[in-house]
């Protein structure tokens, strides 16, 4: 499964983004401020333009897995019942830990990670639980089929 995010339209404290999968828009994403980070990047480089809790993700390529346990996400019903408390992880994001694709509304919520839903209001999203269940459940069958998940953020 190949997801690709697009990051449309960039804010002074968030951006919005479109993700697509498997070259089919599914929704809008929101991150923290682009602050033009790549992949390719040193970690001295990243790390002196980063501002914590408030930066995106750098522009690459990564993996995702399915199978590790979120501490945070784990313990709530809602999450444990969507799916099982394992969150999208994307992998050797660099600068960054524990990234995770989730559920959300605005900023704050980010501290880094991707949120899904749809962006109906300005700098926010909305039906975001429901949005992330449906991803969810595609990337939780691609993974149960031995396929590999990617996410490309341009």
């Amino acid at each position: 499964m190949k997801l690709r995010l697009e990051r449309r339209w960039p804010k002074s404290t968030y951006t919005i983004g479109v993700l697509f999968i498997d070259g089919i828009r599914f929704c809008e994403t929101l991150e923290d401020k682009d602050r033009g980070l790549k992949q390719t990047d040193s970690k001295s480089y990243i790390s002196s333009h980063k501002v914590y809790g408030e930066t995106a993700i750098p522009r690459g390529e990564y993996s995702i897995v399915l199978n590790v346990l979120s501490p945070k996400y784990a313990v709530s019903s809602w999450y444990k019942q969507k799916t099982e408390g394992y969150m999208p992880r994307l992998l050797a994001v660099p600068g960054f830990d524990g990234i995770l694709i989730h559920p959300g509304n605005t900023a704050v919520d980010t501290l880094g990670c991707i949120l899904v839903g749809r962006n109906t209001q300005v700098g926010r999203l909305t039906q975001s639980k429901d949005i992330f269940a449906a991803l969810y459940k595609k990337m939780k069958a691609a993974w149960d089929k031995g396929e590999g998940i990617t996410i490309e953020i341009v």
